[in-house]
């Protein structure tokens, strides 16, 4: 496709500067071919929304799947691309996204196993030490650097070729992104129905052709006992405290710790393909199905950017949120008369504490 991805800004900026009105941003779709979709009025495609929109709506978009299109996600990348700006400024905030698996071609994530099969309590660590080692220093530079977006060299290439193979077959494979953003405030998140990660993953899901997410360790950390998966805190260089290992992914209790925040996003494999499919009319009449026109045999490295403006969007609504909360608390007056128990403790009180344990109020 020749996509030119020309973006004209129709409102709410000027002299390179928001002018606190609507952003309004215009992008058209040129490169594109309603007569590809033809077939399209005798079958529904399978695994697209053609029938379920038609069951919701009582009509659909003639051509391309309408809402149900990638192409609707440019939006999303213009807004989040605005929203990221914000967030560098203020807060240095880096989202890095990048392609950790094509079908089942993986970079390496999880330790090789050392243990037989079983159910023993002896397990290796959820994730291997040189994949938490690149979530904090990954870039985007590098990741543009391979086109199948995944920053290894020779993983990267049995991808391309993994790739090639589908399209070769008039098929198509699927595939993982994972994400990390690296200096994201404390505090963030609305328990108990809007935690962080729950708006990241509503997100997240919220893109087409998505199946599947995890945060922090994961469906890995499932299989690792509590002892080993716990995260013990310890002192930062800054006094603040961290966590030893970051299993939890950034996220403890539905809120932002101060860790690295990384997720991975599974993409499931094109619906649209060039083999012939057996299937149905909308009236049940069996019948071949082909679709024409120009399909990706792969979207995951195509899905990269999407994923990183839905967190920069996630993130802006968060601390939007936070940043309310506390210019509203302060103009209360202080809570001076709490117990320990209820307040995080200085230095002082702490040592109070270890001499009198039994204490039940103290100025913190």
């Amino acid at each position: 496709r020749d996509e030119k991805d020309l973006v004209q800004l129709q409102s709410g900026i000027e002299q390179g500067v928001t002018l606190g009105t609507p952003i309004g941003l215009l992008v058209r779709n040129e490169d594109q071919r309603p007569k590809d979709y033809s077939e399209t009025d005798l079958y529904p495609r399978p695994s697209h929304a053609d029938l379920t929109y038609l069951l919701k709506y009582g009509v659909k978009a003639s051509s391309g799947g309408g809402r149900a299109s990638a192409r609707e996600t440019i939006g999303r990348v213009a807004a989040g691309a605005i929203a990221e700006k914000y967030l560098r400024q203020v807060y240095g905030i880096e989202i890095v996204a990048f392609v950790t698996s094509v079908g089942k071609i993986q970079l390496r994530m999880t330790p090789p196993s050392s243990s037989v099969e079983g159910d023993e309590d002896v397990a290796d660590d959820p994730l291997d030490p040189s994949f938490i080692q690149l979530l904090s220093t990954i870039t985007r530079q590098e990741v543009d650097k391979f086109s199948t977006r995944c920053p290894d060299t020779e993983t990267s290439e049995r991808m391309t070729q993994r790739i090639i193979r589908a399209k070769e077959a008039m098929d198509s494979i699927g595939g993982t992104v994972t994400c990390v953003i690296r200096n994201s405030p404390v505090g963030l998140g609305e328990p108990v129905f809007d935690k962080f990660e729950a708006t990241l993953a509503h997100a997240m899901l919220s893109i087409p052709a998505t199946k599947a997410f995890e945060v922090g360790s994961g469906f890995r950390g499932t299989e690792v006992p509590g002892s080993r998966h716990n995260d013990p805190f310890l002192a930062k260089s800054d006094g603040t405290l961290g966590t030893a290992t970051n299993w939890s992914g950034g996220i403890q209790g539905g809120i932002t710790n101060g860790e690295n925040i990384y997720f991975r996003v599974g993409f499931k494999s094109p619906a649209t393909i060039s083999q012939v499919q057996a299937t149905a009319q909308y009236d049940g009449t069996s019948g071949t199905l082909a679709a024409r026109g120009r399909h990706d045999p792969c979207v995951v490295p195509r899905a990269v950017p999407i994923v990183e403006a839905m967190a920069a969007l996630v993130l802006m609504d968060q601390i939007l949120i936070q940043n309310a909360r506390r210019a509203a608390a302060n103009l209360l007056p202080p809570l001076d008369h709490l117990p320990p128990s209820m307040v995080l403790p200085s230095k002082r009180v702490l040592q109070k504490l270890a001499k009198d344990p039994q204490v039940e109020e103290v100025e913190v």
